[in-house]
């Protein structure tokens, strides 16, 4: 018996808590929150997979402190994102490319790009929003100046020179062309009429615009070279504009200051602003984040600011922060980069001093505070649970009367969630190295298991112990197949200081990072967790990078997944949109400097070794791997012909892939492949049957459970097939079951006992199962007459006088006598429903909560006019299970 309910128990989890790879792409995502400036409301981003439109979409979102419920303020197909509160809060600022009706379509911000965004307004209250802004190429960022007015940087319009190439409908492209590229400039827009006011006359590129919370001023980044990414030689430069006349003074010229992200204070007296550094002349790739002070008396007169330099706040931590600071009238409260786990930290500023406060508030990855300084939002998640947003009283140095604020994805909080832990082995230099372990979610001490390594890309990335499942990463599908995972925190990684991020750079890239990886692996072999033959690694960017090194240096991966990398650096240099800067850093030379180097360091010429299964994916449009690169990898692969080797190509994708389709086919190619090399899984489905076809209902009724099986649709599951009579014996050992007739549909059932049903089938899963309620499954239940009903058996469509007399036929031919096995006719849906039309009706808590027969019957006609009056051996049941 023991062993029978455990069997029930692991058959409830397979069916209801399984991890689906739509549970992965098709989570919520929250981003770009902000408070408002009294500290009552914060609006936010929700982005979520719409399936129609077969990519993500941003809506705006608005939670109240003190509310319940969040508002949704934005619909539709159309993306909105950066919202910002006006001054008052009365307003909300965004940026969309949604097309205001009956306006001309948006054109493209520039060749290959999107349609260009404009400011878009509506009230926090709600209502449907209005457009602001109108700018022929879009606007590239904004902020407010006050309750009436926004500052705006857009390109400027058309010149001739663009007038003529449009009218000539040349698509030509001229790189790196700075004589014709259209400058980004600051303008003032009344919030009242749409009036366009031009503020600067740069000649470079606005990219980000931080306006004082007065309005009196605003900081400026301007790109100066459009191969500033590709060679990092030209750098961006910092501008502060007197907003009431125009005058510009750019800031820290001559010093080697780059800042990422500017704070300005609730007084505007004072700003702070994040910059990285580095101990490379010119080079950013690796870097720690630091922070800096400048009074608004360094601008005074404003001239005198250009030779000004910042006060560097004396965090007192080599590793630097891990994220932009939240400021406060008295300091800051600041998370500091401490590998997989930051620090947070209070620091409250006295003139230009500053004293740090240790905050005791684990698992924290950003920070948020109110411009009075009163109000915080942190969100707190770790590998192992699912993220949520807390709202909080800033006290101090203590996070008080915290309260779950923003909560997304609650389905994943009832999945089994693989149990995860940071843990810690000497790697290729002998040092600490650390990484989240993964751990199967079967998981038996003494059992060895395989394991599925997954790196990071970057490389001056990092894995933070935090809830992240992904389309290029889905560790719940790999826990769930009965795997360990593990995801090292290799050499040059971020979050670890400047030491360990500079560590593979100037030749040295690809040297530490394997063995890493190796080492980290053998740990985990001598802890006796993991199978030495069940070995297999799979990343994108750099981790594919990584993945296919370890396939050229050892045979022990049994299967390999390698997601846009690169094998060939000498092509990578000039092709890439980051090139130069990135080979020129990490491999310290350029291709022509030492072109036998950059041989040494390709894997395209050690493919000979490989004897690892691998699949390959890239999309067509990648710019920063290079497509090409996967072309020679498979073709090198292919010419030796040692080892298998798969090559997904996704259409118009550039490096992350971006439509749903494709991010589905990446995930489940994959795990297809893992399936056949590494967990010995047998093939895949046959290729020729249909999901929903008979044929398909009749394979899945070979091994049907005696717990019935779940399809998720919305916020419920619902039962596959009908209650059969097999599962229905399990519950009452006294239910007839004629010989042939255990995958009929349980019938001649009365509602009470169906409800005992569910309720005996809740007490022994530990789930909890009921019958579906009238609402629920009313539009669901639907007579089909190519179902299992009367006009099926009749050979036509039987009207209501016809059903009347084959009544005394239908009697003749015995109870329950024209039922069929469950799933024997087509389902219904991609992920199919079987029987929902015909067979049996179902029982439903009607809207009065007493028991209702609905949807068709082999003993009735499809005749939607018609009440349902099927007989009670022609009456049964389906499940719905509460997620």
């Amino acid at each position: 018996m023991k062993r029978y309910l455990f069997a029930l128990f692991c058959l409830s989890l397979s069916a209801a808590d399984q991890w689906t790879v739509d549970d992965i792409l098709l989570q919520e995502q929250v981003g770009n929150l902000e408070l408002s400036r009294d500290g009552r409301a914060a609006v936010f981003v929700k982005s979520r997979i719409d399936k129609e439109k077969g990519e993500s979409v941003s809506h705006l979102w608005l939670k109240r402190f003190g509310e319940a419920e969040a508002i949704q303020l934005t619909r539709g197909q159309d993306s909105a994102s950066s919202p910002k509160f006006s001054p008052s809060g009365r307003l909300i600022a965004f940026l969309t490319s949604r097309r205001p009706a009956g306006a001309p379509a948006q054109p493209a911000a520039g060749p290959g790009e999107p349609a260009g965004q404009q400011v878009w307004l509506m009230y926090a209250s709600g209502g449907e929003p209005w457009p602001l802004t109108r700018f022929e190429r879009g606007v590239r960022a904004f902020d407010w100046i006050s309750d009436d007015a926004i500052a705006v940087a857009a390109p400027e319009d058309p010149s001739l020179y663009d007038q003529k190439i449009k009218e000539a409908k040349d698509t030509s492209r001229v790189v790196d062309d700075e004589e014709h590229e259209p400058p980004v400039r600051l303008f003032r827009v009344e919030v009242k009429g749409g009036k366009v006011t031009r503020i600067t006359s740069n000649r470079d590129r606005i990219t980000s615009v931080d306006v004082s919370p007065d309005g009196q001023w605003a900081l400026t980044t301007h790109n100066r070279s459009l191969a500033e990414i590709y060679n990092q030689k030209i750098k961006p430069a910092t501008f502060l504009t007197r907003l009431s006349g125009g005058e510009s003074v750019e800031l820290f010229a001559g010093q080697k200051l780059y800042p990422r992200s500017f704070h300005w204070k609730a007084d505007s007296k004072s700003f702070y602003f994040t910059a990285p550094y580095t101990t490379h002349p010119y080079l950013y790739n690796a870097s720690v984040t630091r922070l800096y002070y400048f009074p608004m008396t360094m601008a005074e007169p404003l001239a005198a600011a250009s030779s000004a330099k910042p006060v560097e706040v004396p965090l007192d931590w080599d590793n630097g922060l891990a994220a932009s600071p939240a400021v406060a009238p008295d300091g800051f409260v600041a998370l500091l980069a401490s590998g997989a786990r930051n620090r947070v930290a209070r620091y409250y500023e006295t003139g230009n001093a500053w004293r740090r406060e240790w905050i005791d508030e684990p698992d924290v990855h950003q920070v948020f505070v109110s411009l009075d300084g009163g109000r915080i939002v942190y969100l707190r998640s770790n590998a192992s649970t699912p993220a949520v947003f807390i709202a909080a009283r800033l006290a101090g140095s203590r996070f008080e009367e915290p309260k779950p604020f923003i909560e997304t994805n609650e389905n994943f909080r009832k999945k089994t969630i693989a149990k995860t832990e940071v843990i810690r082995w000497k790697g290729a230099l002998d040092d600490e190295i650390e990484g989240i372990l993964y751990y199967p979610h079967d998981y038996q001490p003494g059992t060895k298991y395989p394991l599925v390594v997954m790196i990071h890309g970057g490389p001056h990335g990092h894995d933070p112990d935090a809830f992240r499942e992904s389309w290029a990463y889905p560790h719940q599908l790999y826990a769930q197949r009965g795997a360990f995972i593990l995801k090292p925190n290799y050499h040059g990684s971020s979050n670890y200081g400047l030491k360990f991020g500079e560590s593979i750079s100037g030749g040295k890239y690809n040297e530490l990072e394997w063995i890493d990886v190796e080492k980290g692996v053998d740990h985990l072999i001598a802890k006796g967790l993991v199978d030495p033959e069940k070995l297999g690694v799979l990343g994108w960017s750099n981790g594919s990078i990584i993945s296919i090194e370890l396939s050229v240096r050892t045979t022990r991966y049994k299967a390999v997944g390698a997601g846009a990398g690169d094998v060939n650096w000498t092509s990578d240099w000039g092709n890439a949109v980051f090139g130069d800067a990135f080979e020129q850093y990490y491999l310290g030379k350029t291709p022509m400097d030492d072109p036998d180097f950059y041989v040494k360091k390709s894997p395209l010429f050690k493919m000979d070794k490989v004897t690892s299964p691998t699949i390959i994916f890239f999309g067509t449009e990648d710019r920063q791997v290079p497509t090409e690169q996967g072309w020679q990898h498979y073709r090198a692969l292919q010419h030796y012909g040692k080892t298998p080797v798969r090559f997904i190509l996704f259409p118009g994708e550039p490096h992350s892939l971006r439509k749903y389709v494709h991010q589905k086919r990446k995930v489940e190619e994959e795990l297809a492949w893992f399936d056949r090399y590494l967990f010995g899984a047998p093939p895949a489905e046959n290729p020729s049957l249909k999901p929903n076809s008979p044929l398909a209902a009749l394979q899945r009724l070979k091994s049907l459970p005696e717990v019935p099986e779940t399809v998720d649709r919305g916020s419920i599951a619902i039962g596959r097939f009908e209650v059969t009579r097999a599962q229905f014996r399990a519950f009452d050992p006294g239910y007839p079951v004629p010989a042939g007739t255990e995958l009929y549909p349980a019938t001649n059932v009365p509602f009470e006992k169906a409800q005992q049903y569910c309720e005996w089938l809740s007490k022994k899963t530990g789930q909890k199962y009921r019958l579906g309620s009238e609402d629920e499954l009313e539009s669901l239940l639907d007579r089909n007459r190519n179902e299992n009903t009367l006009d099926f058996w009749a050979g036509y469509a039987v009207n209501y006088d016809d059903a009347a007399r084959l009544r005394e036929l239908v009697d003749q031919a015995g109870p329950g006598a024209l039922l069929r096995p469950v799933g024997s006719f087509a389902g219904s849906g991609e992920d199919p429903l079987f029987d929902l039309g015909g067979n049996a009706a179902e029982w439903v808590v009607g809207k009065d909560g007493k028991g209702k027969a609905l949807g068709g019957s082999a003993d009735q006609p499809a005749d939607a006019k018609a009440p349902v009056t099927s007989r009670p051996d022609y009456i049964g049941f389906r499940i719905v299970l509460e997620k």
